[in-house]
């Protein structure tokens, strides 16, 4: 399980406060004239570095497209569906036997709610994206976690929400980061499924899913989190599951007597 060896969850804040080296401006005054040329010259400058960072990220981002395509030819080539399980679902160890058998673009990683840390979540998909198909990049996503209506309950005092993700900077940067193993080559806008809670079920869900399309850019997300009793959520889960499996977990989640031999 992702972090479970982890005793201490250290934030991105933490790490960039021990790595942080203080940096001393020159104290000489400046003259009133000069200041004032020297902040034409830097609005200027500023202008034109804007630009050369847009034609830069362009370039970046057609390099990156490509290098994925060279990763994904062949015929055979089926994007990869990643399933990011939290250890705070009911039985959630469980959820790694119920996955398409049928389907190996199927790949559950399951993590410690307690102990890992969102750079522990990036480090793992990263991982299994690589043990696939080296660069290659993600289509269609599930997080299974729980929350409730407008939030997300990621990991321990980690609960996204449309306020905490503008301010808190490990929040913020998971979602930029996960963006980069999104796909460059879909043509439709690459899909997160969210199951275990509705998030949609509020105004602020509402706002929450905005926050995080808006971090994601300039990939194209599309989130989703159907009821799984609504004809959307049986096609949720049968992209991801065996349905069958699903609905005998889904039965005897909440029960000591899961019959552990059909979900092993």
């Amino acid at each position: 399980m992702v972090g479970s060896r982890r005793m201490k969850a250290q934030t991105y804040a933490d790490r960039r406060a021990k790595s942080f080296n203080r940096s001393w401006s020159d104290p000489t005054p400046m003259k009133p004239d000069s200041l004032h040329g020297s902040r034409d010259n830097g609005d200027l400058q500023s202008s034109s570095g804007a630009l050369d960072e847009g034609s830069q990220e362009d370039a970046d981002w057609e390099e990156e497209r490509e290098l994925e395509r060279a990763a994904c030819e062949g015929e055979d080539f089926t994007p990869p569906k990643i399933i990011l399980i939290s250890s705070k679902v009911p039985k959630a160890e469980y959820v790694p036997n119920i996955i398409r058998r049928d389907d190996p673009s199927v790949i559950p990683i399951l993590y410690d709610h307690e102990h890992a840390t969102f750079d522990d979540i990036i480090e793992e998909i990263e991982k299994k994206l690589t043990a696939y198909r080296k660069g290659c990049k993600i289509w269609n996503m599930l997080i299974f976690c729980q929350g409730g209506p407008g939030h997300l309950y990621l990991l321990k005092n980690k609960v996204a929400t449309f306020a905490k993700v503008e301010k808190e900077e490990d929040m913020i940067q998971f979602w930029k980061k996960l963006s980069r193993f999104m796909s460059k080559l879909n043509p439709e806008a690459n899909l997160i499924h969210i199951m275990g809670c509705y998030v949609l079920g509020s105004a602020n869900g509402e706002k929450l899913i905005q926050n995080l399309k808006q971090l994601m850019r300039p990939h194209a997300i599309e989130f989703k989190s159907p009821l799984e009793l609504s004809a959307q959520g049986k096609e949720m889960i049968e992209m991801y599951f065996d349905f069958r499996l699903f609905r005998l977990w889904k039965t005897r989640q909440h029960s000591k007597l899961l019959d552990y031999d059909n979900l092993l």
